[in-house]
């Protein structure tokens, strides 16, 4: 029912700040930056590495939803998104098995299907579950250009072999000509076998 932990949000008051925190300090890759105006604030994500992602979420104006969580704190974990195939199933194994959720939300476009679980029903960390193309969500700098799924760059004798990953982004692996000419044979055989 689910697929990874595709981020973690971090609430903020001060969006720029965690932004140069996170981007010019730790050296994360900042995506686009979107306002969410039905509900008063903004969210941006940030990749890390080749996978690993940050969502920072800031209030855009007042009667934001993040105002309670802010009122005595500057910023902290928010929650933790997980994405799944099929939300409307998922939402059927809840409800069968009595946990509340609620936030059921979709963008008018369908890219972007979501509930929420309560920290009271889910051991104090409050879970965003979402159906969504993590791809199209994935911060470009981090993914595979569109229609390749893996690409290999020569560094003399080290090679760089990177693989689209299911989850929006790309794995990176450094490789020896010797790896790489394994990695020949053995498919080549699979494809023989």
């Amino acid at each position: 029912m689910i697929e990874r932990i595709d981020h973690v949000a971090i609430a903020v008051r001060d969006h720029e700040a965690a932004l140069h925190f996170f981007q010019d300090i730790l050296g994360a890759v900042a995506g686009e930056k979107y306002k969410a105006a039905d509900r008063n604030f903004y969210w941006q994500t940030l990749a890390l590495g080749d996978l690993s992602r940050l969502e920072i979420i800031s209030p855009s104006g007042p009667d934001s939803f993040l105002d309670g969580f802010l009122a005595k704190k500057e910023g902290g974990f928010h929650h933790i998104t997980l994405q799944t195939p099929d939300l409307e199933a998922l939402l059927k194994k809840l409800e069968t098995r009595g946990i509340p959720y609620f936030g059921k939300h979709a963008y008018p476009d369908g890219s972007w299907k979501e509930v929420f679980i309560h920290p009271r029903d889910a051991f104090g960390v409050l879970i965003q579950i979402a159906e969504f193309d993590a791809e199209r969500w994935m911060v470009s700098e981090a993914k595979m250009p569109e229609g390749i799924r893996f690409q290999i760059e020569g560094l003399a004798k080290e090679f760089k072999l990177q693989l689209a990953h299911p989850g929006g982004g790309k794995v990176i692996l450094d490789c020896t000509r010797e790896e790489l000419e394994q990695l020949a044979k053995e498919i080549d055989t699979a494809l023989k076998g």
